[in-house]
C-alpha cells in the first residue's frame, strides 16, 4: 500500500485500509489534533452538539466549583503568564472587563454608527464595537 504524509506531523504513514479517507498516523499527538479538529467543526455546525457540551461544562463547573482556585494555588507560573497577559491587555487600552476602567460610559441620546472593532479582550464570546456619535445639524 501507498504511503502518505500524515495531516499534522508530515511524516509518511501507510493508512489502514479499513479507514475511509485516512489523513492522519497513529501517533497520539496526530489523533489528538484530528479530534480537535472534528470537534471545532462539530461546535461550529451542529447546534445540539454545541448545547450538549455547553451542559456538561456547566455541570463539571457545579461538581467541581474550587478548581481555579486550586489550580492557581498549584500553578504558579499559569499565575505570573495570566498576570503579564493581562498587563498587556491593559497597555494597549483593551481590557478583560470593559466597564471596570472607571470611565463615564454615559451617551447623549442620538444616531450612532457601530463599527466592528478588534480588541484583544479575555471573554472568547465578547464583541467589541467602536461607537461614533454622529453630530445632527
Amino acid at each position: 500500500m501507498k504511503q502518505i504524509p500524515c495531516a499534522h506531523c508530515g511524516r509518511l504513514f501507510n493508512p489502514n485500509p479499513r479507514v475511509k479517507n485516512q489523513h492522519y498516523c497513529s501517533e497520539k499527538e496526530c489523533q489528538r489534533a484530528r479530534k480537535r479538529l472534528w470537534q471545532k467543526r462539530k461546535l461550529a455546525d451542529d447546534p445540539d452538539y454545541k448545547a450538549n457540551q455547553k451542559d456538561a461544562q456547566k455541570t463539571w463547573r457545579e461538581k467541581n466549583p474550587h478548581y481555579w482556585k486550586e489550580y492557581r494555588k498549584r500553578s504558579p507560573q499559569y499565575v505570573e503568564n495570566n498576570r503579564n497577559r493581562q498587563r498587556e491587555r491593559r497597555r494597549g487600552g483593551s481590557v478583560a472587563k470593559m466597564d471596570a476602567s472607571g470611565m463615564d460610559l454615559t451617551l447623549e441620546s442620538g444616531t450612532y454608527f457601530i463599527i466592528p472593532a478588534s480588541a484583544g479582550v479575555a471573554k472568547m464570546d465578547a464583541s467589541a464595537r467602536k461607537v461614533l456619535l454622529i453630530p445632527v445639524a
